[in-house]
């Protein structure tokens, strides 16, 4: 019996799920975004709004759903656009059965992303119609056509971001930079372009830096700035221990300019990373008029080193300073009575007392009225040997701060790390162009590889060894000029001398004080 074979035609559309022979309107929207929102950009923007708005509802079999839209957003990820990122989620609900848009470069400007999002539409039933490419993709060669255009549209991106890039390099390099004025306290935006120095918020930020050299931590001068009623650098009422961490740490307030401090990590990553030398960095000193004095400022960068290494979180100048001598513990402020008429505050050993409650340690407590003292003691002491002790320590600083041969070996290092990192990408461009034995190119490229390792390190010892001696050098000259100042007859404690002339001030059983002096000299006192 001869074999016979009949075809069933499909009653339903794959696609819209809909009886096949039915007239069912498409449920349409559109989407449309500008990548900028400069005011040209912005009436593109509202000529694609109208002109897909009027297209949609024109054609007869469509039903107008919505034009989807994302105004002054970059079109490498659509992670952060959240017109597209809705529309993507109505599709996949069914609210969708075609969307139309401008150009493959208007979906995205990422390749993965592109083809991602459309393989998920299309297996949820919804096409996507691209005009200027006249591309549709439930078309059996729209995948290939999308994987082209997406592919082009990212490397038009990619040489965009590369040209900006250079353009900004170039402007760094020739010291210059923009900056959001309107956020950024102490300053305003001259009429050459150049930093002019606002007044009222520079005394904010001389307050800042003044209260944190009296010992207030970061979040205590936050917190008196929130109770003064003073606006945040953003305008907020309220101010944050790390809004004033970046105040005291921002070498603009000194008159410099570090440009190039984060950096993209490449065209399709949009966020900033912390440059921690990744890439090249420009320095430009003396670019605009200081509201801190360099010392100043860089005495506050020593006092936030200090405070790390001995973890100190601040609250008085003294915290961090007074030491138990017989355990090494930091001494502590602590409140006595402090419900009552007696109520007083003392310093004592950290770690005085055990858990039973009895003392690990025999040095005595102290009140900041006896620091205070004693410190006065050690002033004139310094007062009395005062030409001989700037004698020693001119010799001192002259030896500290020649760092000639630490720095032509620092130079060395650094060309000799470019020597080996042209070597590495001269062998991965080869390695890429010709054919050639893998084992001895792995071998090739690791021992390189070693040695750029090995020499970084011995660069980074030699920089640190640097930057050492170099803070080495501004601890003398700090302590210099405060005993050039020095007056002969000081009666009353200062704050300013206390941060420049004492190091540690370590608390012995025999009810003495031993000040280390940033000079190395150490001078012991009584108490009482």
């Amino acid at each position: 019996m001869a074999q016979k074979v009949r075809v069933i035609p499909p009653t339903i559309n794959r696609t819209t799920a809909v009886p096949v022979g039915k007239v069912a309107k498409r449920k349409v929207a559109a989407y449309a975004r500008v990548s900028t929102d400069q005011e040209e950009q912005l009436t593109s923007y509202e000529a694609q709004v109208s002109y897909y708005t009027d297209f949609i509802q024109a054609n007869d079999d469509w039903k107008f759903v919505k034009v989807y839209t994302d105004e002054g957003v970059t079109g490498t990820s659509t992670k952060h656009r959240e017109g597209f990122q809705e529309m993507i989620e109505d599709a996949l609900a069914g609210k969708i059965d075609l969307i139309v848009t401008k150009s493959v470069s208007r979906f995205a400007r990422n390749t993965v992303d592109s083809l991602t999002n459309i393989r998920l539409l299309k297996e949820h039933g919804t096409e996507v119609y691209f005009e200027k490419e006249s591309i549709w993709s439930f078309d059996s060669k729209g995948e290939l056509l999308l994987t082209i255009m997406s592919s082009l549209a990212q490397e038009e991106s990619r040489s965009i971001s590369e040209n900006v890039r250079w353009g900004q390099r170039k402007k760094f390099s020739d010291g210059r930079y923009s900056l959001n004025y309107r956020h950024f306290l102490g300053y305003d935006k001259g009429e050459d372009g150049k930093l002019v120095i606002n007044p009222e918020q520079a005394e904010i930020v001389r307050q800042i830096f003044g209260m944190y050299l009296e010992g207030a931590s970061p979040y205590q001068i936050a917190k008196r700035l929130t109770e003064k009623g003073i606006p945040s650098p953003a305008g907020k009422p309220q101010w944050n221990d790390l809004t004033i961490r970046r105040v005291l740490s921002n070498e603009t307030y000194m008159g410099d300019k570090l440009l190039q401090k984060t950096y993209s990590l490449d065209f399709l990553h949009k966020d900033r990373l912390k440059n921690n030398g990744e890439v090249q960095q420009y320095y430009v000193e003396g670019d605009h008029e200081a509201i801190i004095p360099p010392r100043t400022f860089k005495r506050v960068q020593h006092e936030i080193e200090r405070r790390k290494s001995c973890h100190a979180t601040g609250g008085t100048i003294f915290s961090g300073k007074i030491v138990c001598g017989q355990c090494g513990q930091i001494y502590g402020p602590k409140v006595w009575h402090p419900k009552d008429k007696y109520r007083r505050v003392i310093w004592q050993c950290n770690d005085k007392y055990r858990k039973n409650g009895t003392p690990r340690c025999k040095t005595p407590h102290l009140t900041e009225e006896q620091v205070k003292e004693t410190f006065l003691k050690v002033c004139a002491r310094i007062y009395s040997e005062k030409d001989e002790i700037i004698d020693n320590l001119r010799m001192l600083l002259s030896a500290v701060e020649d760092t000639a041969a630490m720095q032509a070996e620092a130079d060395r290092l650094s060309g000799e790390l470019d020597v080996i990192s042209e070597m590495l990408q001269r062998e991965i461009d080869q390695n890429a162009r010709v054919a050639q034995d893998q084992d001895a190119y792995t071998q090739r490229f690791t021992e390189l590889s070693a040695r750029f390792a090995e020499v970084q390190a011995a660069k980074d010892k030699t920089d640190a060894a640097i930057a050492e001696k170099e803070s080495k050098g501004l601890q003398i000259r700090t302590f210099i000029e405060a005993i050039e100042e020095l007056p002969a007859d000081l009666t009353e404690f200062r704050s300013d001398l206390w941060a420049d002339l004492v190091e540690t001030a370590t608390v012995q059983q025999d009810n003495t004080i031993r000040y280390r002096l940033y000079s190395g000299q150490e001078i012991t006192v009584r108490i009482g």
